[in-house]
């Protein structure tokens, strides 16, 4: 491992567990910097998944106060209400890890670009879908929460088979049925974020191809970044973080593509 190894993952995971934290999609950092070492691409991911998991935790810290926000939104059943997202994420995310090291090398670099343009168009043509899917304030309490329980499900699926931009995706999903300050929306994506990143930490150091040196410089850089970037969040007016959100995750989104299909 040389200087110039050390010195790129240091900065890509500082600059990753800000990201996550602000607009979530910080692997986009750390996973190229990965395959730029020369690990393969599944190796890296899965060596990305581990080593992100401690900036996710350091970023529910820092956004704790808009989390205990939305869950006052209903004093009678909002902390329960989040409490109970969690079986519906583990249950999402054993399902995408297992994905993942089921999928040959191949496919993996093919599908990846289109998932994350994809994340980074839902939230871009947000209001537009909740034309579609009607607008939080007007849906009725239990369908909001089975479109709730939806969102987290697809999103930790994601989250489980391609770490990169899961907070583009939770974003994007859940502020379709929560009619709330996007703050509180990220708040949420943090926490499962992290609970996600928990659940992909068990699974892939049994059964997956870990680089345990690279998540050794990884993960302190990124506990660092998440809570900076989490306490920034809570600052930045919506419009503003939803076009960073949206402008990275189109710029990584593109070059995913052209890497793979060039």
């Amino acid at each position: 491992m040389t200087a110039a190894h050390i010195a790129l993952l240091l900065v890509a995971g500082l600059a990753a567990g800000t990201v996550n934290a602000i607009a979530g999609g910080g692997s986009l950092v750390t996973f190229p910097a990965l395959v730029a070492t020369g690990l393969p691409t599944i190796a890296a991911n899965v060596t990305n998944s581990i080593a992100v998991f401690p900036g996710y935790i350091s970023s529910v810290v820092g956004s704790r106060h808009d989390l205990a926000d939305l869950a006052a939104e209903d004093p009678k059943q909002g902390r329960r209400r989040l409490l109970a997202l969690a079986p519906t994420a583990i249950v999402g995310t054993a399902v995408g890890c297992g994905l993942l090291l089921a999928t040959p090398a191949s496919a993996f670099d093919k599908v990846v670009p289109f998932l994350v343009l994809g994340a980074g168009a839902v939230l871009a043509f947000q209001p537009r879908l909740r034309n579609i899917v009607g607008h939080p304030h007007d849906l009725p309490p239990r369908r909001r929460l089975l479109y709730l329980h939806g969102m987290a499900l697809i999103g930790s699926v994601y989250g489980g088979y391609f770490g990169a931009a899961l907070g583009v995706m939770f974003v994007a999903a859940l502020g379709l049925v929560l009619a709330t300050t996007l703050a509180r929306v990220s708040a949420l994506k943090n926490a499962l974020s992290a609970l996600v990143g928990f659940i992909t930490l068990l699974v892939f150091a049994l059964f997956g191809p870990v680089d345990w040196a690279d998540v050794a410089i990884l993960a302190p850089a990124t506990i660092t970044g998440g809570y900076v970037g989490a306490r920034l969040a809570r600052r930045l007016p919506a419009p503003v973080l939803r076009g960073m959100i949206v402008t990275f995750a189109g710029v990584i989104g593109v070059y995913l593509l052209i890497r793979a299909y060039r």
